[in-house]
């Protein structure tokens, strides 16, 4: 394990590129102080067995409550990596915590998910003085999380909500939560977190609208696929507006030149997946027939993540550390303009520690290339200014 950085003080973090599954395990459980832990978040690579790690964690932790997911890349104390285990570990000192499974996801039964969240919200006795937050990990791959997070919001009226969906590189194939020692798909894990700590949430991406907009023209929404743009097969039309043939549609180029769609006066990137050979278009958030979107345009992606990462307490100090959800198309871009170790200096110099999403979830909003983070200041320091 490589050495830990000027590590924060109020989590404690441990990280391992072991290929194998027990290795990894035994060496972040052993970095671990065992008898200071509340609860465990786990984000895994893909390339390591998720149910060989989930059971060594098990066997490993003495009965330690591990939550988590697999991911598209983690965010360590190094930064950007695609093949480590990280783990999270909070002190009861600081965090208590409580945890939902709710499955399935698709169907989804937005009154059933309500209910069974309110009723565990309300047994989930307040601590005097302590802040409350939620965060949500949902299978990356359910289509749901639109839904999902409009449900949540509404229930949780006094508890803001953050979150990240599941991933897996970018295979596109299974993504899973994690939680009793088990992974789930078709599902997410709610976690419902006391901490004496000072928080606040926030989010950014680095795009504006432009002028071209575009329509939604045919769509199957449950599915998330849109095949008529402007009345256009949906791959033609968009590579036409961006200057490019179908053929040289990929991941890359989706991230460089996203669909926005506007809600409440804000703009949300609505990412484009993947070009079928049919010509259509698949999504990573809710569309519609109808809807209309915006090309947008990239403002620099580095001088933004600065900015967006420059916060501070009324007392003028910067985050103990900082819970972060980076879409993986962000990485994508970043990683073709070589920035990689750039933006690794600038997440280890503000204490981000977290993972690459299939999507992002903030004030009650399913997003795309967006980065949303948590930042943590020292208990009774004020709110952010």
């Amino acid at each position: 394990m490589r050495d830990h950085f000027a590590g924060p003080s109020f989590v404690r973090v441990a990280h391992s590129n072991a290929p194998v599954a027990a290795d990894a395990v035994e060496e972040v459980v052993s970095a671990l102080p065992m008898q200071e832990i509340c609860f465990i978040i786990a984000f895994l690579p893909q390339s390591l067995d998720r149910d060989a790690v989930a059971q060594h964690l098990d066997k490993l932790l003495g009965g330690i409550p591990v939550f988590g997911c697999t991911s598209a890349g983690q965010i360590t104390p190094e930064g950007y990596e695609a093949d480590a285990l990280l783990l999270l570990a909070f002190p009861r000192a600081y965090f208590r915590c409580a945890s939902i499974l709710i499955h399935p996801l698709q169907p989804i039964s937005t009154s059933t998910i309500a209910a069974q969240v309110a009723k565990h919200q309300s047994q989930f006795q307040h601590t005097a003085g302590w802040n409350r937050f939620a965060l949500v990990f949902a299978d990356g791959l359910s289509k749901q999380e639109d839904l999902l997070t409009s449900t949540l919001e509404a229930v949780l009226t006094e508890t803001p909500l953050f979150g990240g969906s599941a991933g897996d590189g970018l295979e596109f194939r299974e993504t899973c939560v994690l939680q009793n020692g088990k992974f789930h798909n078709n599902a997410a894990l709610l976690l419902l977190i006391e901490t004496s700590l000072v928080f606040s949430g926030f989010s950014f991406d680095h795009f504006l609208p432009t002028d071209t907009q575009l329509v939604i023209t045919a769509a199957d929404p449950e599915n998330r696929t849109v095949f008529e743009i402007n009345g256009a097969p949906a791959a033609q039309e968009y590579a036409r507006l961006i200057g490019c043939t179908v053929d040289q549609l990929s991941p890359q180029v989706f991230a460089e030149h996203p669909i926005l769609v506007r809600h409440q006066n804000n703009y949300f990137v609505r990412a484009i997946s993947d070009a079928a050979e049919d010509g259509s278009l698949s999504f990573l958030a809710a569309i519609d027939d109808g809807v209309i979107l915006t090309l947008g345009r990239g403002k620099e992606i580095i001088e933004t993540l600065r900015s967006g990462l420059k916060l501070q307490n009324n007392a003028g100090e910067p985050p103990d550390f900082i819970l972060g959800f980076d879409c993986v198309l962000r990485k994508l871009e970043i990683e073709q303009k070589h920035l990689h170790d750039t933006v690794s200096d600038a997440f280890r110099d503000a204490r981000v520690l977290g993972f690459n999403t299939y999507g992002e979830q903030h004030c009650g909003v399913h997003m795309n290339q967006t980065f949303v983070g948590v930042a943590f200041f020292a208990p009774e320091r004020g709110r952010l200014d």
